[in-house]
């Protein structure tokens, strides 16, 4: 059996996160997306050899993979352009054997049970996983016929179900060669499902559903906030750093090697704090909080729901709530995150140009990796600030920050384009 991930998307969703990290290396409890899925493919026996389709940013993804030190065997397969889910499962099919058994995963998914994987891959026959949502709109409706596979509606305006499509499967690889004739869909892309529904029409296939609990699409960025808060509920105590007198620990919480957490800090659990970091003195962590590798809380800050990066360094009397700060950034002290709106309805902000809802009465910020902020910043619910942008002492930042940008600040906004020759 072949495991086959899909890993090739550049996650325009995902910005400014994707700028400088590709999807499959967003952290979750500090650990790449795809370390997750690796992690539960190595222990099944079944299969013998793991496949990935690669193209935006592959050669991040190829050397973070190489360094791991895998059980098994893994190909990487480029998909020179990225013309959809079906274009890239027919690149992979053609290192699997006619009379082998895939088990084909989408790489953005995370899952709370990765026992899945080795359900799937034992189980005999076609299979695809379906999990119930609250926005099906949002994604592909599966039809059924009890446990029976009968289609897929993609994206409908007046759902028949709540089911949808989450983006596992498990296929002979002769069925799937036996429809490799494709045409592109109203959104230009060549769509897996579309092979799926021809598969339907001569072989069985069933359906493995999912509770609701289980499964996250890590599409947009809150998704991010979702996935280490799916993560976190199962984490265990366990302090490995230093922690100084003076602190109170409370609820699960995990403390990695080689960090310390300075007197009168105050940590509320669940919250995973990895290698290096430094937290404190009299800092707040609050629940559902992930910080990562080497990043700096300092003097006073607190942190509240929200992924700290690596290398992330929080200066003092600063705000940080329900918010992600990629890598290597850095906040003047007394930057602020602001979190609710005045008419505590949900945050909305700007994906791919669209006012979208996140469905979050409380959502800060998405700051982009390499961001500096002078001091006495404060940023708007539901603002984005792309990399390697500057923020002005002082500033209020209202709206969406370009990468590479500097926000200034007079009492009025302007942005100028720092033409920074960064290549990312």
């Amino acid at each position: 059996m072949k495991a086959i991930i899909l890993a090739a998307g550049k996650g325009t969703r995902l910005r400014p996160i994707t700028e400088t990290t590709p999807k499959p290396l967003i952290p979750i409890l500090c650990k790449p997306l795809i370390e997750w899925h690796l992690d539960a493919l190595m222990s099944i026996d079944e299969i013998d050899e793991i496949l990935i389709v690669t193209s935006y940013m592959e050669h991040k993804i190829r050397r973070y993979i190489d360094n791991l030190k895998l059980k098994k065997p893994v190909r990487f397969v480029h998909q020179d352009k990225e013309l959809g889910t079906g274009d890239a499962v027919l690149k992979a099919i053609e290192f699997v054997d006619d009379d082998d058994e895939t088990l084909i995963i989408y790489g953005d998914v995370f899952l709370r049970g990765w026992g899945l994987y080795k359900k799937l891959a034992r189980y005999e026959g076609n299979y695809i996983t379906a999990v119930p949502v609250d926005n099906p709109k949002e994604y592909g409706v599966i039809v059924t016929d009890g446990d029976k596979f009968i289609g897929v509606i993609e994206k409908p305006t007046t759902p028949p179900s709540n089911i949808i499509n989450a983006g596992i499967y498990k296929f002979k690889a002769k069925h799937i060669k036996e429809h490799t004739s494709l045409e592109f869909s109203p959104r230009g892309e060549l769509e897996f499902t579309d092979i799926v529904a021809k598969i339907a029409k001569t072989n069985l296939i069933k359906v493995y559903r999912l509770p609701h609990s289980s499964w996250i699409d890590i599409g947009r960025p809150w998704n991010v906030i979702d996935a280490n808060k799916m993560a976190l509920q199962d984490i265990q105590s366990d302090i490995k750093g230093v922690i100084e007198p003076n602190t109170y620990i409370k609820g699960p919480v995990y403390v990695s090697e080689k960090t310390i957490i300075k007197s009168g800090t105050y940590v509320e659990g669940p919250v995973f704090i990895d290698q290096e970091a430094e937290i404190g003195p009299n800092a707040r962590i609050r629940p559902n909080t992930v910080i990562c590798r080497g990043a700096r809380i300092g003097f006073c800050v607190e942190v509240k729901e929200s992924i700290i990066f690596e290398h992330a360094h929080i200066s003092h009397l600063s705000y940080v709530g329900d918010s992600i700060i990629c890598e290597h950034v850095n906040f003047g002290a007394g930057t602020v995150t602001a979190n609710l709106r005045f008419d505590e309805k949900p945050v909305k902000m700007f994906i791919k140009g669209q006012l979208v809802s996140t469905g979050r009465r409380k959502f800060g910020a998405v700051v982009g990796a390499y961001v500096k902020t002078g001091i006495n910043v404060s940023i708007m619910p539901g603002v984005k600030i792309g990399s390697y942008s500057w923020i002005s002492p002082g500033a209020v930042v209202t709206r969406d920050v370009p990468p590479r940008s500097f926000y200034k600040w007079k009492g009025t906004e302007y942005i100028e384009d720092l033409n920074l020759d960064i290549k990312w």
